[in-house]
């Protein structure tokens, strides 16, 4: 397949072409499989062993750039172009780095091929004066260059330099310029003042730009508000934060599909298949009888309303519109906000969970009003988008906090960036008490096998090169390919929380009911 030579104009400390400093992962995956052509290769590394805290990397060898994401929020932080002569730049409508037609020929064919433009160029034609830069000196014994990091707001670059010809006496400005300094090695875009001060909270600072460049510019005032955090408080109600909006209340049982698309905007996709196989596992017999309720049961349709792919029984892109999202909601179904991160089941309302023993949210378990005909959210389906499961890219990532007290100390809020041990641990000791015996609570607290790779396969975006139990950085490449499943996951549950646990420990899906 011919590649398309990729194009981006220079936005410092902003943006790199379309590649936006602050976009989600899922946002910047998306677009970029969008131009296979452009963008053939996409190469996604991330730690097997903690994937959720560490920094995730995703390299595009074929146009020379690198993108580096936090974990936790997995928000672009760093754009890096190592390769010059795969990617076309612009910097106020001026070409970055101009080569010749005998130049492009060679390119390939010389070791310094991949080198940007000269100091001279940066400094008197493009971006003017700036202070003097940091020294880095070689990493290894025997090694002849370091690197020289000239630093303007939102953008850096690096050039190579004899390190024997470095002198902290010596003007920079003579010293890039002299024969004992290379080209152009990298370029970074970021966000911040200078690199130096950048990179020590690089992945800590909250970025200013949001996770969808639809909510910049005049797109802003018609696309719903990004959603920030979702804080479960119990007894069937959460707390949904937004980057901008008042945060609302999302009562199970209780907010309608009218009053969610009112929130969030119509869903991005609506499906309507369920998935009752592990529904046999629910206490009442009698309502595993009743296909509404089993719909409704805590167990059931966990892994098909996400993970499943999209087929004609999904009517993706269809609700565009309240009026048009409304019509179509007739009967159970799933509505697929993947831009947020979750998918939220609308069904018959029922009991919700009872409230964490001894909070202060004493509101009590949600009983439903006499007219039940009412469709309403049920459930709420939280996805932590982990690179190398299952599921992943198919949601962008959805952080969640649990407060089992809310007047308590910060001891009582749980996060979704928690191993699965601790969060099992603390939320133990919380539901404590409301067990009979110690066999019960054993019992509640055992994990039920959870096999992804049987089954109706859903389209994927990943195929994994290396598994979860490497202890180096596993990379996997994204593309069109099936992915090849990690195995079993497991599910635990709690009162109104069902947990989808990665063999690293790792929360990858957790569901609100």
């Amino acid at each position: 397949m011919s590649t398309n030579h990729a194009a981006a104009v220079i936005h410092p400390g902003r943006a790199l072409g379309f590649l936006t400093l602050g976009s989600s992962l899922h946002n910047v995956i998306t677009r970029l499989k969008a131009q296979p052509q452009t963008y053939p290769s996409l190469d996604l590394s991330f730690s097997a062993s903690d994937p959720i805290q560490q920094p995730v990397i995703l390299d595009l060898p074929e146009n020379g750039i690198r993108l580096r994401f936090d974990g936790p929020d997995q928000r672009l932080r760093l754009v890096e172009v190592l390769d010059f002569s795969r990617i076309s730049l612009t910097y106020k409508n001026t070409e970055l780095v101009r080569r010749s037609r005998a130049q492009e020929e060679a390119a390939g064919k010389e070791s310094n091929s991949k080198a940007g433009p000269l100091f001279k160029h940066i400094y008197n034609r493009q971006f003017g004066p700036s202070y003097p830069g940091e020294y880095l000196p070689p990493g290894e014994p025997g090694q002849r260059y370091g690197t020289y990091v000239l630093s303007y707001p939102g953008i850096a670059f690096s050039f190579p330099l004899l390190h024997s010809a470095y002198s902290g006496d010596l003007d920079f400005v003579a010293l890039l310029s002299s024969s004992a300094a290379s080209p152009t090695s990298s370029m970074a875009v970021f966000s911040g003042e200078s690199w130096p001060e950048t990179r020590e909270h690089l992945y800590t600072k909250l970025p200013p730009f949001p996770r969808s460049p639809f909510l910049v510019g005049r797109c802003k005032e018609v696309v719903p508000d990004e959603v920030e955090v979702v804080r479960i408080l119990g007894a069937g109600q959460l707390e949904v934060s937004r980057r901008t909006s008042p945060p609302f209340l999302l009562k199970l049982g209780e907010t309608t599909a009218q009053d969610l698309v009112g929130e969030l905007g119509p869903p991005d996709a609506i499906y309507r298949k369920s998935d009752h196989r592990i529904s046999i596992h629910g206490s009442d017999p009698a309502r595993q009888l009743d296909s509404s309720s089993a719909a409704r049961d805590a167990s059931s349709d966990t892994d098909r309303s996400s993970a499943h792919s999209l087929t004609d029984d999904s009517d993706e892109g269809a609700p565009r519109t309240k009026t048009a999202g409304m019509s179509l909601v007739t009967s159970e179904c799933f509505y697929n906000y993947f831009h947020h991160g979750f998918d939220v089941l609308i069904s018959y309302p029922s009991n919700s969970s009872p409230p964490f023993p001894g909070s202060s949210n004493d509101r009590g378990a949600n009983v439903p009003s006499a007219s039940t005909s009412e469709l309403t959210v049920t459930k709420l389906i939280l996805h932590a988008n982990v690179p190398g499961s299952y599921p992943f890219n198919r949601h962008r990532r959805c952080r969640w906090t649990i407060h089992t007290d809310l007047e308590k100390s910060p001891d009582s809020t749980l996060t979704s960036e928690m191993p699965f041990s601790k969060l099992s641990e603390r939320l133990g000791h919380v539901w404590h008490s409301t067990y009979t015996s110690r066999e019960e609570e054993t019992s509640m607290q055992r994990g039920m096998v959870l096999n992804r790779g049987w089954g109706e396969s859903p389209e994927s975006s990943v195929e994994l090169l290396g598994g979860w139990e490497e202890s180096n950085p596993t990379t996997i490449k994204v593309g069109d390919d099936s992915m090849q499943s990690l195995g079993n996951t497991e599910l635990f549950g709690f009162p109104g929380l069902l947990f989808e646990v990665l063999k690293n420990d790792a929360v990858s899906c957790l569901t609100v009911y």
